[in-house]
C-alpha cells in the first residue's frame, strides 16, 4: 500500500485538543508557543489565555456542540479563542475577513453560530456578534466547567464548495485535526526548535491545524504572520528566525526573483494550495538554496495528504509522497480501485496495515439544517484526476471539478457566473481559468451580450460588490453566443481559447 514513511512509529494522540498543550507545559512551560504582531506568548500564557477564552465563551452561553464563528485577523487572540472553544466542546468555524458581506452572511446563516467573534472586517449584523470590547469583558468570567474529552467529537468546520458553487461546511473531529500535526512531526523529525511561519489567514481551518496544533505537538513555536507581501514575508522570516514556512506558488515565484532577501533561517519551504511548476522549484532553489517541498492537500482530509520528503529529493510534476495515515489510490468511473500508477480519480481511505492503521477517520460529514449529514460510505473522492505509484508518489494531472485555483485561492465558476448574470448588459456568462505564469491561473469571463458594448472596468466593479477581490475576473471576452452542446450546456473546454483571444464576433 503506498505511503510515505509508512513504517515510522505512530504517535499517541492527545485525548483531545484540550490536552494538546500538556506535554509542552510539562517539559518547558516558559518556552515560546506563539509569536505574532501584538506580542509573544509562552506555553503557560497560551494555556491561561485558552482557559480565559473558554470561560468567556461559556459566560456568553456557548455549550458543547454550539458553533463558534470567528472573523479575526492573524494575531494571538484568534489562537486563544480556538483553544478556548475546544476546551468546552464547541465547534469552531472561521469566516474570512476578505469575503464580501453576502459571502460572510451566507456562511453565518449556514452554521447558525451561538457566537461570532467579530473583528473590524466582519460586515454582518447578527445577534451572535461579539465585538472586541464585549469579548475582553467576558474574559473576566469564572472558569468554565470541565467538559468530557472525546477524540471523535465534532471540533471544527472548514468551508469548501461543491459543483453548485455554494460553500459546504465540512465537519471534522478532534482526532482529524490533531492527526496532521502528529504525522508531520513524526515523519519529519520536528522538535522544540521548530519555528513554523504561516501568513495565510488563520480563519482557514487548515492553517489552525498546521500552526498551533502542529507546533504544540513538536513543542515548538507558531509564528503568526500578518503580512503576505514579498517584503513582509521576508521580514517576518528573517526577524523571527522562521525555520519552516508555508507559502503559495505565487509567493515562491516572487521570492525566486529576489536572491538578495535573507531567508537563511529556513530549513524547509512548503508550497501548496495550487500547482507548483517545476520551474518555480528550481528557480527558488537557485535563488535561496532550498528546494521547495510541494504539498497536496484537501479540506476534506483535512490539510496535507502528500508532501515531498524533508530532504531535497523530489520528482518532476509530482505533489510529494502520501502521508502514512492515508491510503490514496486512483479509481475509475465505476468506483473500482486501479493499480498503482494508473490514472483515475484520487480518493482517500484510512491505512489498513502497519503502525498507522486505522488512525485516520473520514470527515464526520457536512453541517446543514442544524445538524451533521454523514458522508457516503467508502473512500473519500478528491475530485482530482491523477496517479499514485507503488512508492506513494502522488501526481495530479487535472481537476475533475471546475474549480479555478488562482494563487492559493479557490474560485468556483458558477459562483462568479451567478453574479455576472445579475448585470443588465450580460445575457449569459461563462467563467473559466486561463494559465498565468505567476498565479497558476487567472479568472476569465466569456460574456454573451445582446450587442451592447461592455465596460469591463465597470463590470469588474459590479462584481466586487458581491465577491471577494480574488474572485473577480481579470480576463474578459465578448462573444455573440457561448459554445453549447446538444443538451444546451456550455462546452467549457472551448472557453479558455475564447477568453485568451478576446472572444469572437
Amino acid at each position: 500500500m503506498p505511503s510515505f514513511n509508512g513504517d515510522t512509529a505512530a504517535p499517541r494522540l492527545p485525548a483531545s485538543i484540550a490536552e494538546v498543550l500538556g506535554p509542552a507545559l510539562a517539559r518547558n512551560p516558559e518556552a515560546t508557543a506563539l509569536e505574532a504582531v501584538s506580542g509573544t506568548w509562552t506555553y503557560r500564557e497560551l494555556d491561561r489565555r485558552a482557559d480565559a477564552a473558554a470561560a468567556a465563551l461559556w459566560s456568553l452561553g456557548v455549550r458543547p456542540g454550539d458553533r463558534v464563528g470567528a472573523c479575526l485577523p492573524n494575531d494571538l487572540e484568534i489562537v486563544a479563542a480556538f483553544h478556548g472553544a475546544q476546551r468546552i466542546g464547541a465547534i469552531w468555524a472561521g469566516i474570512g475577513e476578505a469575503l464580501a458581506v453576502g459571502e460572510q452572511r451566507y456562511l453565518h446563516d449556514l452554521i447558525e453560530p451561538a457566537v461570532i467573534l467579530a473583528g473590524d472586517r466582519y460586515l454582518v449584523d447578527s445577534p451572535a456578534r461579539v465585538d472586541a470590547e464585549r469579548w475582553a469583558a467576558a474574559q473576566s468570567a469564572s472558569d468554565a466547567p470541565p467538559v468530557a474529552a472525546d477524540l471523535d467529537a465534532p471540533a471544527a468546520i472548514a468551508f469548501t464548495s461543491g459543483t453548485s458553487g455554494r460553500p459546504k461546511a465540512v465537519v471534522h473531529s478532534q482526532r482529524n485535526l490533531l492527526l496532521p500535526g502528529a504525522a508531520l512531526v513524526a515523519t519529519r523529525g520536528y522538535g522544540p526548535d521548530l519555528r513554523k511561519g504561516d501568513s495565510f489567514p488563520f480563519t482557514i481551518l487548515n492553517l489552525m491545524v498546521l500552526s498551533t496544533l502542529l507546533t504544540a505537538q513538536a513543542g515548538g513555536c507558531a509564528v503568526i504572520m500578518n503580512r503576505r507581501d514579498l517584503a513582509g514575508v521576508a521580514e517576518w522570516i528573517a526577524t523571527r528566525g522562521v525555520t519552516v514556512w508555508n507559502g503559495a506558488p505565487a509567493q515562491l515565484y516572487d521570492l525566486a526573483a529576489r536572491p538578495d532577501l535573507d531567508l537563511s533561517s529556513l530549513r524547509e519551504v512548503w508550497s501548496g494550495g495550487s500547482d507548483t511548476p517545476d520551474t518555480v522549484r528550481t528557480a527558488f532553489a537557485d535563488a535561496h538554496g532550498l528546494v521547495p517541498r510541494v504539498t497536496y492537500g484537501l479540506t476534506e482530509a483535512p490539510t496535507v495528504v502528500a508532501i515531498d520528503p524533508p530532504d531535497s529529493h523530489w520528482r518532476p510534476r509530482s505533489s510529494g509522497r502520501v502521508l502514512p495515515q492515508f491510503d490514496v489510490a486512483a479509481y475509475d468511473d465505476d468506483g473500482n480501485r486501479l493499480a498503482p500508477g494508473e490514472l483515475g480519480e484520487l480518493s482517500l481511505s484510512a491505512r489498513t496495515e502497519g503502525p498507522w492503521a486505522g488512525l485516520w477517520r473520514p470527515l464526520l460529514g457536512h453541517w446543514s439544517g442544524g445538524g451533521i449529514t454523514p458522508p457516503p460510505d467508502g473512500p473519500v473522492p478528491t475530485g482530482d484526476i491523477g496517479t499514485v505509484d507503488a512508492e506513494g508518489w502522488l501526481t495530479v494531472l487535472d481537476r475533475k471539478k471546475m474549480v479555478i485555483i488562482r494563487g492559493s485561492a479557490n474560485v468556483y465558476p458558477l459562483e462568479v457566473e451567478r453574479v455576472l448574470a445579475g448585470h443588465p448588459a450580460v445575457v449569459k456568462a461563462a467563467v473559466c481559468g486561463v494559465p498565468h505564469e505567476r498565479l497558476g491561473q487567472q479568472v476569465a469571463a466569456v460574456i454573451e451580450t445582446d450587442g451592447a458594448e461592455l465596460d469591463f472596468a465597470a463590470l469588474a466593479q459590479f462584481c466586487r460588490g458581491e465577491l471577494a477581490g480574488y474572485k473577480v475576473p481579470e480576463v474578459w471576452a465578448v462573444v455573440d453566443s457561448l459554445p453549447i452542446n446538444a443538451m444546451g450546456k456550455v462546452v467549457r473546454t472551448e472557453l479558455p481559447a475564447l477568453a485568451l483571444r478576446g472572444g469572437s464576433a
